[in-house]
């Protein structure tokens, strides 16, 4: 049913509930599961190189790779395959477009992953999500 499962993380606790949930499904479904996280920046709010503001493609590696890793601490992935991956941009957007690129059949994600200002700023990267995805979302609380 659910060949391939998205899981966007930042690493925060309701990532890591998604991720968990995600996992019990992947084991019922024998699905795979892609978790992607997306290092927000500053082009994504609008700024540009001319704005004198940007962030060194090194960086943006080496910050998303420590995300990524620090998703599945403390979490037991038994014999699920877990292809991990990066992308840099806005979160809601990147999200989409791996939905768009791939074959996702289902897209497990947490509630809230942001502090309340940046929450606040950015909109809600779930509710973007799960108004404009092309497959099911869930959103784990």
């Amino acid at each position: 049913m659910f060949k391939t499962i998205l899981v966007p993380t930042d690493a925060s606790e309701p990532a890591q509930r998604a991720l968990r949930m995600a996992l019990e499904l992947a084991k019922e479904f024998d699905s795979r599961i892609v978790l992607l996280h997306v290092v927000f920046t500053p082009e994504a709010m609008g700024y540009t190189l001319s704005s004198g503001i940007s962030v060194p493609q090194d960086e943006i590696s080496i910050y998303g790779k420590e995300a990524l890793t620090a998703a599945t601490l403390g979490i037991d992935t038994g014999n699920v395959s877990i292809e991990k991956k990066q992308k840099a941009g806005h979160p809601g957007l990147a999200i989409l477009e791996e939905i768009g690129n791939g074959k996702i059949d289902l897209v497990v994600m947490g509630n809230r992953g942001y502090g309340s200002i940046t929450g606040a700023m950015l909109g809600s990267v779930s509710q973007r999500v799960l108004s404009r995805a092309e497959c099911p979302v869930m959103i784990v609380k």
